[in-house]
């Protein structure tokens, strides 16, 4: 010290990284079904799901549908698989919590696709010409 007595220095280091973030994220989002991210740190905009369990026009629609959605700016997660039934896709989407869940379906025959948000379990029917445009505006992305 400044009387020249030796003291013991004790040094202490702080800090919140990025992998304590991603944890107190997911804590403080969870619910019931599984995590529930802010859309500013999900791993993706979107949660698509197939629901139908072959290739057939359905999922057909659905990658032509994500890949437009993803040349928009949107970040896309796409259930494709075949293996498992819908249902335990839209487990899944529930539990990875992507904000956005959109289910393309039965309703395709009727032009609309189902637009679920993974927070409050709101679901809303989008005709399929809208979608691309609504899911901007939903996303944050509703520029060019």
């Amino acid at each position: 010290d400044q009387n020249g007595k030796q003291v013991v220095v004790t040094m202490g280091s702080y800090g919140i990284g990025v992998s304590r973030a991603v944890a107190a994220i997911a804590e403080a989002t969870l619910d019931d079904m599984g995590l529930c991210w802010p859309r500013e740190v999900a791993p993706a905009d979107i949660h698509m799901v197939i629901a139908s369990k072959g290739a057939d026009a359905i999922a057909e629609k659905a990658e032509e549908l994500a890949a437009e959605l993803e040349a928009a700016g949107i970040r896309v997660l796409l259930d494709d698989r075949t293996s498992v039934s819908p249902g335990v896709k839209f487990k899944d989407a529930e539990l990875i919590g992507v904000p956005t869940i959109v289910v393309v379906g039965k309703g395709l025959a009727d032009g609309v696709i189902e637009v679920r948000n993974r927070a409050n379990g709101e679901r809303s029917d989008v005709a399929i010409g809208e979608a691309v445009a609504t899911l901007r505006a939903i996303c944050g992305r509703s520029g060019n």
